[in-house]
């Protein structure tokens, strides 16, 4: 049984300036695609980098957890890991004080 996905399309209209458009231009030369799906693809490329950049962002700032980061990259915590090592983001602070805090905390619960 084969599943069929169709895609509602909605037209869209956007000025540009000239350069884009050349470089749109280019891609459709190079991609031997229409201008349409060129753009469609673009588009999706530049939303899927917005939202990896914005969950970094957030990330970075503690406005979020780790998790919901991922998830609003439309990452697996894995690629999202992966994602911030490329990136080198920042997302773990700690004071000395609180990471000895929490070895000595993690030491007496061992010994329990």
């Amino acid at each position: 049984m084969y599943t069929v996905n169709v895609l509602t399309l909605k037209p869209l209209a956007v000025r540009i300036p000239k350069e884009i458009e050349k470089e749109i231009l280019e891609v459709v030369e190079r991609a031997k695609l229409d201008k349409a799906t060129v753009v469609r693809n673009l588009l999706e490329l530049g939303i899927a980098e917005w939202r990896k950049q914005t969950a970094l962002e957030l990330l970075r700032d503690g406005k979020v957890t780790f998790a919901k980061a991922a998830e609003m990259a439309k990452l697996s915590l894995w690629e999202f890991a992966d994602l911030v090592k490329q990136r080198n983001v920042e997302w773990v602070r700690f004071t000395p004080e609180e990471i000895e805090k929490e070895l000595k905390a993690a030491s007496a619960a061992k010994h329990k």
